[in-house]
C-alpha cells in the first residue's frame, strides 16, 4: 500500500499542520520509504526465531521473585474507591457544575 499526496494532505489536516509543497513531497517520500522497508521485513522468514523477552518477564510478577536484580515489583491491581465527584469539582478553577471547564487550545 502506497501513501498518496491525498493521504499526506488528510493526515496533515487532522494534525492541524500547514505543510509547504516541499514538506508534503518529503513526507510522501519518507512515509513510502518506511512502508517499503516494512514490506522488506515482512519477506523475512522468522518462523525459527524465538520470541524476544518482554518487560512483563522482568517486572510486575506476583510470584515475589526478584528478576535481574530489580526488586521493584508492581503492586496488585485492587479496586478501591475513587475521589467523589463533588470533591473533585471543589478543586476545579472553573466548572459548569458537572464538568471541568478548560480553555480551548486548538484554533482553526
Amino acid at each position: 500500500m502506497k501513501v498518496t499526496e491525498k493521504d499526506v494532505a488528510y493526515v496533515a489536516d487532522l494534525a492541524n499542520l500547514e505543510l509547504t509543497d516541499q514538506e508534503r513531497q518529503r513526507m510522501l517520500k519518507d512515509l513510502n520509504s518506511i512502508l517499503d522497508y516494512i514490506d522488506r521485513l515482512n519477506e523475512l522468514d522468522t518462523s525459527n526465531v524465538p520470541p524476544m523477552a518482554q518487560i512483563s518477564a522482568k517486572f510486575g510478577q506476583s510470584d515475589g521473585k526478584q528478576r535481574d536484580g530489580n526488586d521493584s515489583a508492581w503492586r496488585e491491581d485492587v479496586p478501591r474507591p475513587s475521589l467523589p465527584h463533588s470533591e473533585a469539582m471543589k478543586n476545579a478553577p472553573e466548572s459548569d457544575g458537572e464538568f471541568f471547564k478548560v480553555p480551548k487550545v486548538i484554533e482553526r
